[in-house]
């Protein structure tokens, strides 16, 4: 397996440990962190995905996507070719995957503590706060154009060694805080996808169903979010 791939599947897998964990922290019962909230969920993920972009870039030298909707805006921007999008978006699910099995490990005398079957699901894959398919899933490709259109601008300008992956993180908080509540923002079909298998297919506690009928929003809106937002940036390039 190449680097690419390694890092992608690596970096993915860290993206969701802390991600997810911390959804997990807020969540599960019994937990030091139970009741912490939204604030502490965006934080959170938006350090969770600095860390993941940091090992992905210093270690494995790689792009850091670890997200099918900025590898197929990338590719789409000419910014990263067409021929590797396949496998690394598969590397993300994997790694998605991955990470999500280790938060259940983390957490697994907490899952027989909560009862609520939806803050179990929550912690693994995302779903609406109000279902409304149609305004659900333009909640994520608006969320997921700034997103991707803002990581594209990144790449046009100079940023001081180091900080790119602070920036992104950065970059992820706001979107949480802002854009956030209307679907707990996946913006990434691995980050809820990868996960929501797991969620399927491990023993977990107390769990219930996985909401298949809710999970191709957090697929099809961010990957129409990023190819928008790469067909915004041709348009004016």
């Amino acid at each position: 397996m190449s680097n690419l791939l390694i890092s992608e599947v690596i970096g993915t897998a860290i993206l969701v440990l802390l991600g997810d964990g911390v959804v997990a922290a807020v969540n599960l019962k019994k937990s030091k962190a139970e009741g912490a909230g939204w604030v502490a969920i965006s934080l959170g993920w938006g350090f969770a995905v600095a860390m993941a972009v940091y090992i992905g870039v210093n270690l494995f030298q790689g792009p850091a996507h670890f997200n099918p909707a900025v590898t197929l805006g990338m590719a789409m921007a000419g910014m990263f070719p067409w021929s590797d999008v396949v496998p690394v978006i598969i590397a993300q699910m994997i790694g998605a995957f991955i990470g999500a099995v280790f938060v259940w490990i983390q957490y697994l005398p907490h899952w027989k503590e909560t009862k609520d079957e939806g803050a179990i699901l929550g912690t693994f894959a995302t779903g609406p706060a109000i279902r409304s398919y149609g305004s659900n899933l333009v909640s994520e490709i608006i969320g997921t154009f700034v997103l991707v259109y803002a990581i594209i601008s990144f790449g046009q300008g100079k940023v001081a060694d180091g900080l790119n992956p602070l920036i992104v993180g950065s970059l992820i908080m706001a979107i949480g805080l802002s854009l956030g509540g209307p679907t707990g923002y996946a913006i990434n079909p691995a980050r809820d996808l990868g996960p929501r298998i797991a969620h399927a297919v491990l023993p977990i506690a107390n769990k219930g169903g996985s909401d298949w009928a809710y999970s191709w929003v957090p697929v099809v809106g961010p990957m129409i979010g990023g190819a928008l937002a790469a067909g915004l940036f041709l348009a004016f390039k």
